[in-house]
């Protein structure tokens, strides 16, 4: 099992009530493609992916093992390689291909191997390590005369 053979699990920290919203919209402004959305959000609840999270993280514990939930975003679109984040980057539901390196794999494969180094950086560098660089200013810097 999981929980047996492996010390430490990544799993994407997926908002599953916000991906399975309405899109029924209001009188006003109805929604589109609401039976297709409907049908997506069934197939959504019906994995159970919380309860298999909370199962994971229990049976983890149990045999000494950590469990580790990194931020979802853009896992599927950002190439490992180049780091380069685009939706062009995912032509279709299974081929990944970056559009800046040419780097090319299947998109599960690259989501995978997204969640598993962002959970590398969370270990070594702790949450900060997971969040965007923001761009700074260089500072002066004085020298000191003598």
């Amino acid at each position: 099992t999981i929980s047996q053979n492996h010390a430490v699990v990544f799993v994407e920290d997926l908002q599953v009530r916000n991906m399975s919203k309405s899109a029924a919209g209001t009188v006003e402004n109805p929604g589109t493609n609401v039976a297709a959305k409907s049908g997506l959000n069934k197939a959504i609840l019906d994995q159970g992916w919380g309860e298999f999270r909370r199962q994971l993280n229990y049976k983890m514990a149990w045999n000494g093992g950590m469990l580790f939930a990194v931020p979802a975003h853009y896992t599927s679109q950002e190439c490992p390689e180049c780091h380069h984040v685009s939706a062009d980057n995912r032509q279709t539901q299974a081929r990944f291909v970056c559009v800046q390196c040419h780097y090319e794999n299947h998109a599960d494969h690259v989501g995978a191997i997204n969640v598993k180094e962002r959970g590398h950086r969370l270990l070594a560098c702790g949450d900060a390590a997971l969040r965007r660089s923001m761009k700074q200013e260089l500072a002066e810097v004085s020298q000191l005369s003598s």
